[in-house]
């Protein structure tokens, strides 16, 4: 990929937070992001997708793997530092989950850096939310937490899924001082792309793009009882805010807390401090922005040139 001649200076902090192996759309989201020259990756932690029937019992460790294999597709193993999660969620709004990817935050965070850190984050927010509770000085820092997940109400599959796994943590990130982003449901559930599209615009695209539909088509197969040629790369909204934020519609609104039983927000009034919620968002942008760089990857990936000409 061309850097397009950003300097240093102009290029996003980014470090990813994602909970790889626990659907397929996070692994596209991952590939965008590292594919994308406005940003400069600091690290991936691979975070846990919480205690659920179906699911690994160590699902960080999952993660994990699934992070290292797609590093692998794309020739950066041992170039991205990969800062393994908390395995569990918070116990309550108090108390932190140690990890690797906890101290990678605080460590980035306190860099002598003038950019913002940004922290995208696909699954639960536990690693972030224990990064302030072991350093409450984060709060003084230029860090943004953006987040796919929460709902205004019910969802057509049950609670959301990103929350369950950890609503400690996003009350407490929510109502912190940190810059917060969210993108909740269903508005993430509206990045669709078929397979029909995939198998023109990403399969052929080498390893990597045959492995990205391939795990896409099969999770699809072993979780749906009736046919499915889709799916919604949800995760990907996390890179499109930050990649072009003027790109979707959002307000500035109170920020909810989550009632642990139920799952939905109690908006308090104006009292809440203000948080970023998006509302709607250009997913054709986004996705043929991805459809582009993964196919100037696949063309450039063999020729020993890590950086083409536009």
């Amino acid at each position: 990929m061309s850097d397009f001649g950003f300097p240093t200076a102009q290029r996003h902090r980014v470090i990813i937070d994602t909970d790889a192996k626990n659907e397929a759309d996070d692994q596209f989201a991952i590939v965008h992001a590292l594919l994308t020259p406005a940003f400069e990756i600091h690290g991936i932690i691979p975070a846990h997708f919480g205690l659920h029937a179906g699911r690994p019992a160590e699902s960080m460790e999952a993660s994990q793997a699934e992070v290292e294999r797609l590093l692998r597709l794309m020739h950066l193993d041992g170039k991205v530092p990969v800062a393994p999660g908390a395995r569990r969620a918070l116990p309550d709004e108090r108390t932190p989950q140690p990890s690797a990817g906890a101290r990678l935050i605080i460590a980035e965070a306190m860099r002598a850096d003038p950019r913002p850190l940004h922290v995208l984050c696909f699954g639960p927010l536990t690693d972030p939310a224990s990064a302030l509770l072991l350093e409450p000085r984060l709060a003084e820092r230029s860090v943004h937490i953006i987040w796919v997940g929460g709902a205004e109400g019910p969802t057509h599959y049950g609670p959301e899924f990103n929350l369950s796994n950890d609503v400690p943590a996003a009350n407490l990130l929510l109502r912190s001082g940190l810059a917060f982003t969210q993108i909740p449901y269903p508005l993430y559930g509206h990045f669709c792309v078929s397979y029909a599209e995939l198998f023109e615009k990403v399969h052929p695209q080498g390893a990597l793009g045959r492995y990205l539909v391939e795990q896409l088509v099969a999770y699809n197969a072993a979780s749906s009882a009736m046919a499915r040629e889709y799916r919604s790369l949800g995760d990907s909204a996390a890179v499109g805010v930050l990649l072009a934020p003027h790109a979707g519609r959002w307000q500035s609104r109170p920020a909810p807390r989550y009632d642990p039983a139920t799952l939905l927000p109690e908006r308090a009034g104006t009292t809440a401090r203000p948080v970023r919620e998006y509302e709607t968002f250009d997913a054709r942008f986004l996705l043929e922005d991805f459809f582009a760089k993964l196919a100037r990857f696949a063309r450039h990936e063999g020729t020993g040139d890590p950086k083409p000409g536009p």
